[in-house]
């Protein structure tokens, strides 16, 4: 049980996080749009594994974090420290089902969907040499995560807010070492016991900090990549 609790506590520290984090993208294909003529035809869905397909909510949230992501990608492939800061108001879903994937079936998920949003705060010039130094440690502000878990049966959502200072060392353009860096925390009592152990055991023991070092190297390359091959003029690399 003890183990159980563990898991679903991490489970919430690291959507969270995620809600933070860019890198976190819907994986599953989505829509049922037919590929335009002359190109080849889109990828099926494993069996049993239907197309997702976005709500009017999930689509506003994706456009907005794909503007935000093409001012960090452009600093990430000039490396120019001249410019604006980066500040982006982040909304990220995460359904029901997608919570329970991640916790592997190892524990039930108690809620229904979650709604995190952050306000992300970079400094455009750290971005800038993390990618272009030998070695550089990204040391960003406190940031604000607010998370609404849905209940199953009627009532109002239960609201959970959090504060995280991430930290990312650099070497060659790589992310190396990560650490989330919890702080101060509010929620309903039901809920934040688990709030209070996930967070102080990532504090303690930085499970979640390998996660985070590949969620930003892939941010960096494959995400990165996409938004360029999205752009008007732009082809995969």
């Amino acid at each position: 049980m003890r183990h159980a609790l563990s898991l679903l506590a991490a489970a919430i520290a690291f959507f969270v996080s995620g809600a933070f984090a860019l890198a976190a993208e819907d994986g599953t294909p989505e829509g049922d749009a037919q590929p335009a003529t002359g190109q080849a035809p889109a990828a099926t869905a494993a069996p049993g594994e239907a197309k997702r397909v976005l709500t009017p909510e999930e689509k506003a949230e994706k456009e907005a974090r794909k503007a935000c992501k093409t001012k960090i990608c452009d600093i990430i492939a000039t490396s120019d420290p001249n410019g604006e800061d980066v500040s982006c108001d982040i909304v990220k879903t995460w359904r029901e089902e997608d919570i329970v994937k991640m916790l592997g079936g190892k524990v039930g998920w108690p809620w229904g969907n979650a709604v995190c949003q952050s306000k992300l705060e970079l400094e455009r010039k750290s971005l800038a040499l993390a990618m272009s130094e030998a070695a550089y440690e990204i040391d960003m502000p406190v940031q604000k995560v607010r998370c609404t878990l849905a209940q199953k049966t009627e009532g109002e959502p239960y609201a959970i807010e959090v504060t995280l200072a991430p930290k990312v060392k650099f070497e060659d353009g790589k992310a190396t070492e990560a650490s989330i860096n919890w702080g101060e925390a509010s929620a309903p009592p039901l809920i934040y016991p688990l709030i209070y152990a996930g967070t102080g055991l990532d504090n303690q023991t930085n499970m979640l900090g390998p996660e985070i070092v590949r969620m930003v190297n892939e941010f960096t390359t494959k995400k990165c990549a996409a938004v360029k091959a999205e752009a008007p003029g732009g082809a995969p690399n």
